[in-house]
């Protein structure tokens, strides 16, 4: 799929999955402006026509699902030849599509009991509304189908792919499964001839590419209920009972529950909870006796108000009582906690940051003193710039604070020996030392002579996010850099005003210069024109200045996109790219020495 194309009413972005269903695109409303995820059809499917009449007449009743903790689906279309469903985008607090698969692996620790009943009730909240009011089954309950957003207090939990599973069908979604295993082994092929006499690959197919895939099936499996297993004809919404237990094991144990596992109990520091109970209830073979609904389980398991299934006395302590045994495959079960599908889920272009899980050093960080610029009425954007600054208008911002100039060689330097490494946990750079004037050598870090007090360079933005966080601050919204920039001066075309001079900035020379050379802005800040780009915290959208002047209060820029912002102009920069109002972007993963970052912070 080729970025930033037109698919009927939406602007593709970015694909950011392929799955079974089909391919997932994040897309942009062209004329209203909203980001929604497209899912397109498989061509096999568009080119059914009885199918894709069966599909239209389905969806109807999956768009009528409405609640908190189900994505929403909001219609099927059709463009260019493919069907497409378009369904809500859930993000972050990154602003990133991530599953609880990639939450979990980036969290890299349990959850709290509290933190996972609140989650659990979320879900089991969409189910029972979804199969007591409107009698639809999920089917395919799944990690990487349940994705996660910024809630009021932690994260929130949201289910997608309602329905579609059924819709689709069992034979349809295994014949595009085995065939984009066999893409991803690349073995494709030779598997695509006809007649002949029956071959084995060659060459052989890479052992690591045969893991990560041997791995997800037998994950994959783990969520389907028995009669899954045995192809029944007839299921129903008890098999969402079954994955729901799985699920629920999976985030207490971090593994899936295979022959005769421990029970939750076993694996927790003195658990409130009976979750044994929930998971027994949950995992019971036969569907009639799973659980009619969920939400009044979990309520009574967190009051303590559990009676034995079968014989109603009070439950027996967990480790008296006999296992649960559930059959599944006897092959060895690798030591993963990727999610069964992740495979067939990436987002090349853009990873959710986490440190890599090494031991913390107590270094502590040098801070950078701030200026708290008061909230109020802003302008920001040109009539005269380029495309993307149009138009001038106005923002409303609340109080902030933010450095008085970008982080130095000296105070990046501590935050490398705290994480003790320069990558994450998804293999993404935080820094590329032959671009800074960092360097390790025998394990140690050391800064070039003379730059300690330069302006750290070649730093991603996961880096820039990193090391704000360490330090409880965080990047400046696009908004607030530039109003900053301004310097308190109305309309002013830098930061110094109508011009700027080489004796007021770092800029069109050699190389950086230590921050504060120069004279400071109206609001005691150095460094805003010049020296280094910095990373902005927004992800970067050609018409988020049209769209701020619809929505003006504390606009953060598009909710997802491939590029992440970065202003000022730097010491290689022609004076035109110090313009307050000029815009700059690049990947979250990019590096290079003309890349740098300063921090913000909320004022209360």
């Amino acid at each position: 799929m080729n970025e930033s194309r037109l698919l009927g009413d939406y602007r593709v972005i970015k694909q950011i999955g392929q799955g079974p269903l089909g391919t997932v695109l994040l897309a942009e409303h062209r004329f209203l402006k909203n980001p929604y995820v497209l899912k397109v059809l498989p061509e096999e499917l568009s080119s059914d026509r009885s199918f894709i009449q069966r599909f239209e007449e389905e969806v109807a009743t999956l768009a009528s699902l409405d609640h908190p903790h189900i994505v929403k689906i909001h219609n099927i279309s059709f463009a260019q030849g493919q069907h497409f469903l378009v369904t809500d985008c859930v993000v972050d607090e990154m602003g990133e599509t991530t599953n609880l698969a990639q939450y979990l692996l980036a969290r890299g620790k349990a959850l709290e009991e509290a933190e996972l009943m609140r989650l659990l009730m979320q879900l089991a909240d969409a189910l029972d509304y979804a199969h007591g009011k409107k009698g639809i089954a999920h089917r395919g309950i799944k990690l990487n189908n349940v994705l996660v957003s910024k809630g009021k207090s932690g994260i929130d939990l949201h289910i997608s792919d309602f329905g579609l599973s059924r819709i689709v069908g069992a034979g349809a979604v295994l014949t595009r499964t085995y065939k984009m295993v066999a893409e991803a082994l690349g073995i494709a092929h030779a598997l695509a001839f006809k007649g002949g006499p029956e071959r084995y690959p060659a060459p052989p197919v890479d052992s690591s590419k045969l893991s990560p895939l041997h791995a997800s099936f037998l994950q994959n499996y783990a969520f389907l209920a028995p009669e899954q297993k045995r192809l029944d004809s007839f299921v129903d919404e008890k098999v969402d009972m079954f994955a729901f237990g799985v699920l629920c094991y999976y985030l207490i144990a971090g593994e899936f529950p295979e022959g005769r596992f421990p029970m939750p109990t076993e694996r927790m520091k003195e658990p409130v909870m009976d979750w044994d109970f929930l998971v027994h209830q949950c995992l019971q073979t036969k569907p009639e006796h799973r659980p009619e609904s969920l939400l009044p389980l979990l309520e009574r398991i967190g009051n303590g108000q559990l009676e034995d299934s079968q014989s109603h006395q009070p439950a027996k302590h967990p480790g008296s009582a006999l296992k649960p045994v559930i059959r599944v495959a006897t092959l060895e079960r690798p030591n993963t906690d990727l999610d069964p599908a992740a495979v067939f889920q990436i987002d090349t272009t853009v990873k959710h940051y986490t440190p890599e899980n090494k031991e913390i050093r107590n270094v502590q960080p040098l801070l950078t003193e701030m200026v708290v610029i008061p909230g109020g009425n802003f302008f920001r954007g040109s009539n005269s710039g380029n495309r993307d600054e149009v138009p001038h208008h106005q923002v409303i911002l609340d109080s902030f604070a933010i450095d008085i100039h970008p982080v130095t060689n000296e105070q990046f330097v501590r935050f490398l020996e705290a994480m003790g490494g320069e990558k994450d946990t998804n293999h993404n750079d935080i820094i590329r030392m032959r671009e800074s004037r960092i360097k390790r050598s025998g394990g140690r870090l050391s800064i070039e002579s003379g730059y300690a007090r330069h302006p750290v360079v070649g730093v991603t933005w996961y880096g820039a996010i990193a090391y704000a966080k360490w330090i409880g601050k965080r990047l400046p919204t696009e908004a607030e850099w530039e109003v900053a920039a301004n310097g308190a001066l109305e309309n002013s075309l830098y930061p110094t005003g109508d011009d700027i001079e080489k004796s007021q900035a770092n800029f069109f020379s050699a190389d950086t210069t230590a921050v504060m050379s120069y004279s400071p802005n109206g609001y005691g800040l150095y460094d805003m024109a010049g020296n280094v780009y910095e990373w902005c915290y927004d992800w970067y959208g050609y018409n988020s200045y049209e769209v701020a002047v619809q929505e003006p209060e504390n606009p953060k820029g598009p909710l997802q996109g491939v590029y992440r912002v970065l202003r000022g102009g730097c010491w290689k920069s022609l004076k035109e790219d110090l313009r307050c109002s000029k815009r700059h972007r690049n990947n979250p993963g990019t590096v290079n020495s003309t890349y740098g970052f300063r921090c913000a912070a909320d004022v209360e």
